[in-house]
Order: structure tokens, then sequence, then C-alpha cells
């Protein structure tokens, strides 16, 4: 499927396979990073069922990617960003956005947003939305939030790395406290915790129980009653017994700070540029020297004399002895031509999801879920204007009848306010690796001075008695060319959470940047 409203690109920024890209010139344009930059985005994921196979039996058959994409667009102009593009599969759609990402599954919506966004004031609108267009059961809502009807929820979760720049912030994004009122006026029994130390580098996260119950209005309509939401028994037994996608919810999120500025050079507009050219002439020389090789050279083209040597048959001169096909440029008066003088791609100085494909390939995050186990992987990557990027994966299991997972990276590579962040809900299980394998390799790509992971996954009863975050906890432990600072492991509702804070052995940067202190 194509979203006609978004022209259709064959653009190399993402991989070969079967999800279709597609790119908002439009919104790309005059796209800049120039000032300082909140970097530590808010995170909100919606679930309105357990998984795709219990959707609520009055629901849209494809449940939220039944959306238009331009209902969303509506939806994020409250949250104050943009769509640049869109990789659509049959599992998820991964929006790359001009703060961050969205991912929407059919069950579920992921929206992670960076900068002076102000993510929870599309909250209602994510909720009147998943009632009028994906047909969820939904109640009246609250009218103070500007929307006559609301889907509940099955759960919800919102958490944030502490700001750099707090007081930037706009709208419920104030403080940690603002937060918390805007989402307890939506929800009812929501906790909030902050993971860390107080005075340190620290985590927040708000999270509900399973069927979460919505805030009834303070005056509701007396024509129209507050409806209690009762799903019918057979949708609870569908929850109770189509578990697959919450039990094996498993994220994993790595927030990074202080990134040593040389390495981070290579989230620059002119560093990705050159690389982007020295590659290009490379394979260019390349293919040159490989057709020499098998051609060979032509000397005389005609042995009875009809041409002199190194003289094609219009009297045009080769250069040297040998004829280069790929010698070929736009001057049609010459056949020589040196590096210099090759014709270069004008989609690769001009488009910053291009150069993107540049970044991830070089910088080596396009290894961390290989093509040669994912073929049908695709990345969709944008460079930002000096500097700056963001990546959305979508990655299909490589075992048939597989869910399709996905990774984001977002960077913010200026050194006063240097930032990346990389989150995944690939299990561990499918990649074989282990969860501390896949941390050391995207540590070794960014190179933080420090780094706060959380590893949050689904337990099940056995889970409960061997004590699964601790068990993976123990894991995380050694990360090479770092030393852990902080461990806590939280037991939630239904999740494990495991939180752990590291500073670099050779990290000579003084004491964190806080920002923001505290509650």
């Amino acid at each position: 499927m194509v979203n006609t409203e978004i022209p259709h690109t064959l653009s190399p920024s993402s991989f070969s396979g079967t999800p279709l890209l597609t790119i908002n010139r439009e919104a790309t344009v005059d796209l800049d990073s120039t000032n300082s930059f909140e970097g530590p985005e808010k995170l909100l994921e919606v679930w309105f069922s357990a998984s795709p196979q219990s959707l609520p039996q009055a629901s849209a058959p494809g449940g939220l990617k039944t959306v238009p994409s331009e209902v969303w667009k509506d939806m994020l102009d409250l949250v104050n960003c943009k769509v640049m593009s869109i990789v659509e599969s049959e599992d998820v759609d991964a929006y790359l956005l001009s703060e961050s990402s969205m991912f929407v599954f059919p069950h579920k919506l992921i929206l992670k947003t960076c900068g002076t966004t102000t993510l929870l004031s599309g909250l209602p609108k994510i909720l009147e939305i998943a009632a009028l267009e994906a047909k969820f059961p939904h109640v009246v809502a609250d009218a103070t939030q500007g929307q006559a009807t609301a889907a509940a929820p099955y759960r919800v979760f919102y958490s944030r790395k502490n700001f750099l720049f707090p007081d930037r912030q706009r709208g419920p994004h104030r403080s940690w406290r603002n937060e918390v009122n805007s989402l307890d006026r939506l929800f009812v029994g929501g906790s909030a915790y902050m993971i860390g130390k107080m005075n340190g580098e620290h985590w927040y996260l708000y999270l509900t129980e399973p069927n979460t119950m919505l805030t009834p209005p303070a005056t509701p309509d007396r024509e129209q009653p507050i409806k209690v939401l009762e799903l019918p028994e057979s949708d609870l037994n569908a929850k109770r017994c189509s578990m697959d996608d919450e039990a094996q919810d498993e994220t994993l999120e790595l927030l990074m700070t202080d990134l040593e500025p040389e390495n981070a050079k290579q989230f620059y507009l002119d560093h990705a540029s050159a690389v982007a050219e020295g590659k290009y002439y490379q394979q260019a020389h390349n293919a040159r020297m490989d057709a020499q090789e098998h051609l060979g050279s032509i000397h005389d083209l005609d042995e009875g004399g009809v041409h002199e040597p190194n003289q094609l048959s219009n009297g045009r001169k080769l250069c040297h002895d040998s004829f280069d096909i790929f010698s070929s440029t736009s001057n049609e008066d010459s056949l020589c031509a040196s590096d210099d003088e090759l014709p270069f791609p004008q989609e690769l100085t001009t488009e910053g999801h291009a150069l993107g494909t540049v970044v991830s390939e070089f910088s080596g995050l396009s290894a961390v879920y290989p093509s040669s186990r994912y073929p049908e992987a695709r990345i969709d990557a944008y460079l930002f204007t000096p500097c700056g990027f963001s990546a959305n994966g979508v990655i299909p299991s490589p075992v048939t009848g597989g869910s399709t997972h996905y990774f984001t990276v977002h960077v913010t590579p200026e050194p006063h306010c240097s930032y990346a962040s990389f989150e995944t809900n690939v299990p561990a299980s499918q990649t074989g690796r282990e969860t501390a394998d896949v941390i050391q390799q995207v540590v070794g790509i960014f190179k933080p001075g420090r780094f706060s992971v959380t590893l949050f996954e689904a337990k099940d009863t056995a889970d409960e008695e061997v004590g699964l975050a601790k068990k993976k906890g123990s894991k995380l432990e050694a990360i090479k060319g770092y030393r852990r600072v902080d461990r806590i492991v939280h037991d939630l509702e239904g999740y494990e959470l495991v939180f752990k804070y590291y500073e670099r052995y050779d990290w000579e940067g003084g004491a964190p940047r806080l920002g923001e202190v505290g509650f």
C-alpha cells in the first residue's frame, strides 16, 4: 500500500524488502538543527489490546493500521512535529518524524518525540482516533480535553529520561509532576515512578494496569450518562488466551550522553557528504579496474590499418592505450575523464534520506540487525542540517509467521548537548545474541561518556519464580570500557524492569549535566 498523498520514491535510503517507503518531501525542506537541542525523548505506548489477535470484536479488522496517515498527521500537529517518511509493512507502519518516530501496530501505538514537542497534548486525540477510526470500544470523553469520545486503552506506558533543558519545555512537559497530573486526568489508577538517583541520572515512568479505566468526565452530559466499559466474556477470554504479543514484549532502550566528539562528527552533514562522495568514487574506480581486468585493452581496431591505434571510427582519440568504458561524462567532446569529473548522483548531495543511509551504513547501525539474518528488513534514515540523525528500522522475523519488530535511533551530536538513543523490541531470543552483546555493539558506535539502560520485559508465572529481571540484569553487568554506577530492579504489574547507569572508565567530564533534578 502506498500513500498517494506522499510521493513514492525508490530512494536509496532503505534496504530492499517487502516494506514500502514513502517520503514527504515537503516536510523535509529547511529542516535545521543548528540550535541547542533537547535530545532526551518522551516515549508513549498506548495498547488497545494485548495482541493483534485479540482486538475487540467490534473493532476494524486492521485496528489502528486502518487509520489513514492524514488522520495521524492531524494528531501530530498537536504534538508539534511532522511526518518525513513512512515505511509500511503488513504488521507495523513506521513513521519517521521531524522530531523522532511513531510506530503503528494493529493493537498499539508507540510515539517517541524529542525537543520541545508536546507529546501528551496529542494523547486525547489518539484515544479519539482509536474510537472513531479504529472502532475500538469507547466511552464519553471529558469535554475539557477537547474530544467528545475516547477509546478505553488496554494499557498505557509513558517514560522519559531527565531533561537537559527543562526550562524550555512547553505545555504539560514543564515538570514530571505536571505530566503525571495530565495522565491522571485521563486514566484511573495509574502509577508514577522516578527510577535512579534524584541528584543523578534518572528515568521517569508512568504506567496503568491491564484493562485501563478512563477517568470519568468532571461534568457529564445528563442526556448521555457515563458508560463503564464492560468487555464481553468472549473478549476477556481472548485477552487471557491470546497474550502472545504482551507475553513476548521486550523493550531495550539505551540513553547515551556526552558522545565522544571526534566520533560524533559522523553525524554531521559535511562528514556524511564527504563519505558519500568518497564511497561513490571508490565504487566507480573499482568498477573501472574490474572492467579493465576482464575486458583488457583495445588497441588496433582493424588489423588492416583502417583506424590508427587509440583512434575510434568517429576520429576521436583515446587518452590512453586502453579504452575505459566508464570514462563517459556529460562532456560530449571528450572520452577522457578523471575521478574528479565523474558525475555525482544529485540525490546523494541534496536528500537527507540518502545521506542518512550513508550514515547508517558507515557508522555500523545497519549491522546491528544485518540483512544477512533479516533479509526483509528495511531502514529509513535521515540526516539533518547541519547535523543530527534519525532512523527507523522495520525488522520482520526471519522465521515464517513470526512478528515484525522495530528499532529506532536518534542522535544529537553537538558537544554541548550531545545525546543518542537506541530503542528496540527485537527479542534477544530472535537475534541469537545476549542483550549485553547488542548493548556493547551500540555503545561502540556512539562511544558515550555515560549511558543508561532500561530493559522492560513481560513476565509469566515461571518468571515469577526465578526472577526474570534479576536473571537478565546479571548479564548486563559487563560492558567493556564502562563501569556500572547504578542498578535498580523493579517488579511491576506484568513486567519486570532493569535500570542501569554506566560511565566510561576514562571519562573526565565531571558530574552529569542533570538539567532536571528530582520530582
